[in-house]
């Protein structure tokens, strides 16, 4: 569904980089089509991105819809990917 989708966009675009300026982990409890526990790591090594909870305790716990989830990921994904510098890494359709 979208969610996984976003989710998978979203592990595709975390770097080393990312981890190491960002050292957040962020949980969202979706609920809705597609919910549930969801994270995005970014402070273990490598970060990662997925359903369930996170490997490590969440620094920021949000609730909200899994469609307000994928609206609002998708706007700043697409505005993430303007900025990234290697666009050619990207498969698969954005949308």
């Amino acid at each position: 569904g979208p969610v996984a989708e976003t989710f998978r966009v979203i592990q595709g675009a975390v770097t080393e980089e990312y981890v190491r300026s960002t050292r957040g982990v962020f949980q969202f409890e979706l609920s809705g089509d597609g919910g549930g526990t969801w994270y995005i790591d970014l402070k273990t090594e490598g970060g990662s991105a997925g359903f369930g909870k996170p490997p490590v305790t969440a620094d920021v716990v949000m609730s909200m819809s899994s469609a307000d989830f994928v609206k609002m990921f998708t706007d700043k994904l697409k505005l993430f990917m303007a900025f990234m510098p290697e666009n050619s890494s990207i498969k698969g359709d954005m949308m």
